[in-house]
């Protein structure tokens, strides 16, 4: 931590190989990042789904404490407790929606909080509704907002609750399966370690889930 610079707090493998000590706490960590990502309203900065999928690259490392001896059920575990995390985080933001009522909408902008992230949030749910809560989850800065959204327009609780589960699930079986099994496949076939490219699959998720948003913002702002 001597070496710290504000910067890496940007790169999602500075929270996977954080150390307190001799302790890795990389684990800690990534599930606090995605329960505060819709938990907190203050998380829309973090980087969400590099940080899973590079979770799943360095799952042995991240499961090193509390490893079942199993490859597969070590990814599996790690998975699953971020689909936990994911859910309550979600349900705390449909929670703090549906008591907050409109008072996200007539609040002040800040450092932390745009009030046009919650608009933008609002469209994406007008326009495909309860799924919406599935499809925010692989959309940054969206993902953040949905749930408060569902709770301020009264989603029914039930209907809530299951595309919550289902799009936590989807999310963080798909992103960290995914790291893991193409960084064993890149390291056996073609030899390549992934863990050497970390700053470019960064980049390249992050144009991947942001590009489309950005894409239409400036369609809407010629419109």
């Amino acid at each position: 931590m001597e070496d710290f610079n504000w910067m890496q707090l940007l790169n999602p493998e500075f929270y996977i190989l954080l150390e307190f000590g001799s302790v890795k706490v990389g684990l800690i960590v990534i599930l606090f990042i995605v329960f505060a990502e819709t938990g907190l309203l203050a998380g829309f900065f973090l980087p969400g789904d590099s940080l899973l999928f590079l979770a799943g690259i360095y799952s042995e490392t991240l499961m090193q404490q509390i490893s079942l001896g199993n490859d597969f059920l070590n990814v599996t575990v790690l998975a699953l407790l971020v689909a936990l995390m994911g859910i309550i985080g979600n349900m705390v933001g449909y929670w703090f929606g549906s008591k907050s009522g409109s008072y996200l909408f007539n609040r002040s902008d800040n450092f932390l909080y745009k009030k046009k992230y919650l608009y933008d949030a609002k469209a994406f749910f007008d326009k495909y509704g309860s799924k919406a809560i599935v499809f925010a989850r692989f959309i940054p800065v969206v993902r953040t907002f949905t749930p408060v959204i569902a709770g301020i327009v009264s989603m029914e609780k039930k209907s809530f609750m299951f595309f919550n589960t289902l799009g936590s699930f989807l999310w963080s079986f798909s992103m960290i399966f995914a790291g893991h099994y193409l960084y064993q496949l890149f390291l056996e076939k073609f030899h390549i370690d992934l863990k050497h490219y970390i700053e470019y699959i960064v980049i390249g998720i992050v144009l991947a889930t942001t590009l489309p948003v950005l894409l239409k913002l400036l369609k809407k702002q010629k419109v």
